[in-house]
């Protein structure tokens, strides 16, 4: 009998697929220009002809949220990229080698840990300049401590198993025994974090693109829609619920399909 998968993965999948399918429509499709002023139809409610409505300069809401899940989805993605590649190499590294490279590497990351990604955007804005690629770097360092924390404790648990021992004995070398039989063996808790991290990095980037941190004013992101609504929330609410519910739905998406994907990958979860 084939096994049905758990109603959080299902939710989740159907959720992340629908802000998916609004990004790629969004490339093909748009019902108005983003970014074209209508005066005349300011603080307008939900019509035929907006379906969210429109924002203070008359601008169509709908087509602005479609395109905001574009910037989100990219700098969550490359962000989370970020952040498991380079936690994932740290974690397998102190794991498998341990001794002083493993203090070492630790240290570090406890160091990196103490800076929130708002504290890392600060840090990075006045050295460069705050944009995309600022809050990209920002999310992905500030998410590092988390996997190679992960990955140093998957990798403890697994370099002294017997098919490892095995490979030792018939010569297979450290970087062949990590590649081939050890972080496939950590993949599973993985991909459930990287799952639950990009929940949080919708938010970071939402925060960072409130505070003028994050993508560009002039680029509609759900978090430059919010700071931009916050004047008018009580002329017209839609400016704010539009990307107000699109975060919601997003982030409960990525973090119902973490669950998911732990309760089927993790058989200690499993009813």
């Amino acid at each position: 009998m084939r096994r049905r998968l758990p109603l959080n993965l299902t939710l989740g999948l159907s959720l992340v697929g629908l802000v998916l399918v609004a990004a790629v429509v969004s490339f093909v499709w748009l019902p108005h220009d983003p970014n074209r002023l209508d005066f005349a139809a300011q603080f307008s409610g939900p019509s035929a002809a907006n379906w969210f409505g429109t924002d203070h300069f008359g601008r169509d809401l709908f087509s602005r949220v479609l395109v905001g899940a574009r910037a989100t989805l990219y700098v969550g993605v490359i962000a989370v990229g970020i952040a498991l590649s380079l936690g994932s190499l740290v974690g397998a590294l102190a794991g498998w080698f341990g001794g002083w490279i493993d203090e070492l590497l630790m240290r570090l990351v406890d160091v990196l840990y103490a800076f929130p990604a708002l504290l890392m955007a600060l840090l990075l804005a006045a050295v460069y300049h705050p944009g995309t690629l600022t809050a990209m770097t920002a999310i992905g360092l500030a998410t590092v401590p988390i996997f190679a924390r992960l990955t140093r404790a998957s990798v403890l648990s697994l370099r002294e198993r017997d098919y490892v021992e095995a490979g030792r004995a018939l010569g297979a070398t450290d970087a062949r025994l990590l590649r081939a039989h050890v972080l496939p063996g950590a993949l599973s808790p993985i991909v459930v974090q990287a799952s639950l991290s990009l929940a949080v990095a919708v938010l970071a980037e939402a925060a960072l693109s409130f505070l003028g941190l994050g993508t560009p004013p002039d680029v509609p992101s759900w978090g430059n829609m919010l700071r931009e609504a916050q004047g008018s929330m009580v002329i017209s609410p839609w400016a704010a619920l539009a990307p107000g519910l699109a975060i919601l739905v997003t982030v409960l998406g990525w973090s119902l399909l973490g669950d998911g994907l732990r309760d089927v990958l993790d058989p200690t979860t499993r009813g």
